[in-house]
């Protein structure tokens, strides 16, 4: 009889059995410690770092584009725009969207006027952002060309822009400076304005998914931009127009290193055209050359010559040791000084006050100096506000040169009053002659016209005002002395002395010219052959409207390089179109000028 068999269910060997079963115990422990990590991790993200994790994402899913403000215009006293704003497109591409980079790049680069290297390099280097500009404030034909590439729309876009103009081009350039692609004014008015004139750009807050599409628009985080102020200039646009053309010839002529020409109105002060060469167009800065960003009416310094004496005569006559009707011995064309002896280009014997500036004798101005002394001398020249800024709305205007006294000696007393030992600037310079014709007043010079109507709240119109009273700073003279000084010896400059060049028997113009030498850097004595050529006029000399002050820097052709024959008859000629563009803007009541800007007239 065979044996049973063995019974499936028979307990296997307990040697067996044991592994297995450390083997699941070994695995759910694994498990449970797995859950347990995660469970804490999770707390520990929900707990401790959740703000972190939630400014994580909202990094990620919310952005800020910055709204840009519109910059104010600027505009001259009549109301023709000089500086103005206008909108253009600008080309975005999103990387992240863009499956060819390579045809992406060449077909932009064909209409964009850029290389394609340059782009697909950028799109490389930016392949995760949704964003990068491709050429910004690109014209109508541009826009339109790119538009016409029929590239995926996801992939690319427009922008508006604010794009800064200078519709008349040079003119003014040294007044206005301009506005980089950044809405930041450098140079002129754009820079020492650039508060008022830039705005406040504002913001916008959005929020997006994960493929770069906004979702929402945060308005309670967004900000609305405030726009620029526009400002109203004293620069009379016509008058401007003048001076540039007369420099313009002036330079082809004589061929100076630079020049520089200021009309100012010398009862207020206001500055009617400024202008200076080299010169450059704001609307292409990139091809203005080095030097033509310098605006020698603020920043050249040049020792004044013979343009000074009037003020050393008039400083003479106000401290009574001077009168009308002395006469002064000049010793026949030579006269020791202590350890120098000074000359006159003519031997003149006695020569009266008035004949002194006339005849421009540096021995006769020695031998008044000598009747002051050095302090009244210095007090002089600090009177009538050389060594200090004019404070006009321009940046880059420096000091000028003036030492102190106790710097000066007796070499100084026959040297200042001839208009060396020291340096000026141009607009320091016609700021003291506009006191000599405005009856004393030493006035601050300004280029915001003293009060301007507000207009209509609009970007272009909103209008910066300023303090209507004249800016006097301080009486410098008495003024019979100031008038007896222009209507007699500065007049007669023009009728028989230095500056008959400019003679005009329609008009009583009255002036003064400067010659003064160049110091050589190499011998460091004067040069012979390098000059600063000016003349400072104005009219009429019974009431003076207007004064015009021509700086000519170092003449290098065109023949004798003299005040009265280099920048005088310029200045002539810049005056009498001046003085008749006052008279007609006087007889004006309101003028309609352009982009419908109600600007009232003076």
């Amino acid at each position: 009889m065979n044996p049973p068999p063995p019974d499936s269910t028979e307990r296997r060997p307990r040697s067996q059995a044991q592994p297995s079963r450390w083997r699941s115990g070994f695995i759910s422990a694994v498990l449970l410690m797995l859950w347990l990590v995660l469970i804490g991790r999770l707390i520990h993200v929900q707990g401790t770092q959740h703000d972190f994790m939630h400014g994580k994402v909202d990094r990620q899913s919310t952005f800020t584009e910055t709204l840009t403000a519109r910059p104010g215009a600027i505009v001259d006293r009549n109301g023709h725009v000089l500086a103005m704003t206008v909108t253009r497109n600008s080309i975005y591409a999103v990387p992240s969207r863009i499956e060819d980079p390579r045809q992406f790049a060449w077909q932009a680069a064909a209409v964009t006027g850029r290389s394609a290297d340059s782009i697909l390099d950028q799109l490389r280097k930016s392949k995760d952002k949704h964003f990068v500009w491709i050429r910004r404030r690109v014209d109508d034909d541009v826009a339109r060309a790119f538009r016409e590439l029929q590239l995926p729309n996801n992939t690319w876009g427009f922008r508006r822009e604010y794009l800064r103009q200078y519709p008349q081009g040079n003119i003014a350039a040294h007044v206005l400076g301009m506005r980089d692609i950044d809405n930041t004014g450098h140079g002129g008015l754009e820079q020492s304005l650039n508060d008022s004139i830039r705005g406040q750009d504002g913001r916008r807050v959005m929020t997006r998914d994960a493929r770069g599409v906004v979702m929402e628009v945060e308005a309670s985080e967004s900000q609305t931009p405030v726009h620029g102020r526009s400002v109203i200039c004293t620069i009379d646009l016509l008058t401007q127009l003048t001076i540039e053309r007369q420099l313009d010839d002036l330079m082809e002529r004589w061929k100076p290193v630079g020049a520089c020409a200021v009309v100012m109105e010398p009862h207020t002060g206001e500055v009617l055209a400024m202008a200076s060469r080299p010169a450059f167009d704001p609307n292409r800065p990139a091809e203005a050359p080095d030097d033509a960003w310098r605006n020698l009416t603020v920043s050249a310094v040049f020792e004044p010559g013979s343009t000074f004496k009037p003020f050393v005569v008039a400083w003479a006559m106000h401290q009574q040791s001077l009168n009308q009707s002395d006469m002064i011995q000049c010793f026949n064309g030579a006269y020791r000084m202590g350890r120098r002896i000074l000359h006159d280009h003519h031997a003149y014997s006695l020569l009266s006050v008035e004949d002194v500036l006339v005849k421009s004798s540096n021995i006769g101005m020695a031998r008044i100096a000598e009747r002051i002394g050095l302090q009244q001398l210095h007090e002089c020249t600090v009177a009538f506000g050389f060594g200090r800024r004019t404070g006009i709305e321009l940046p880059g205007e420096v000091r000028g040169i003036l030492r102190r006294q106790a710097d000066w000696d007796e070499y100084s007393l026959g040297s200042i009053p001839m208009g060396q030992e020291l340096a000026v600037t141009p607009l320091q310079l016609i700021s003291a002659h506009a006191a000599l014709a405005n009856g004393g007043q030493l006035v601050k010079p300004r280029l915001l016209l003293e009060s301007a109507e507000q207009l209509s709240p609009s970007p272009l119109t909103d209008i910066e005002t300023v303090d209507a009273t004249a800016p006097v700073e301080s009486t410098v003279l008495d003024r019979n002395i100031a008038e007896w000084i222009v209507q007699h010896p500065m007049k007669q400059v023009v009728e028989r002395g230095t500056g008959q060049a400019v003679r005009n028997d329609q008009m009583s113009i009255f002036g003064k010219t400067g010659t003064a030498q160049k110091v050589d850097e190499d011998s460091g004595h004067y040069s012979d052959s390098r000059h600063i050529c000016s003349f400072v006029c104005g009219a009429p000399a019974e009431h003076p409207e207007v004064l015009v002050l021509v700086m000519v820097d170092e003449p290098t052709a065109g023949g004798s390089h003299y005040g009265g024959t280099v920048a005088a008859p310029a200045a002539a000629d810049i005056l009498q179109s001046s003085l008749r563009r006052i008279r007609r803007l006087d007889q004006s009541v309101t003028v309609r000028p352009e982009e419908d800007l109600p600007i009232r007239l003076r």
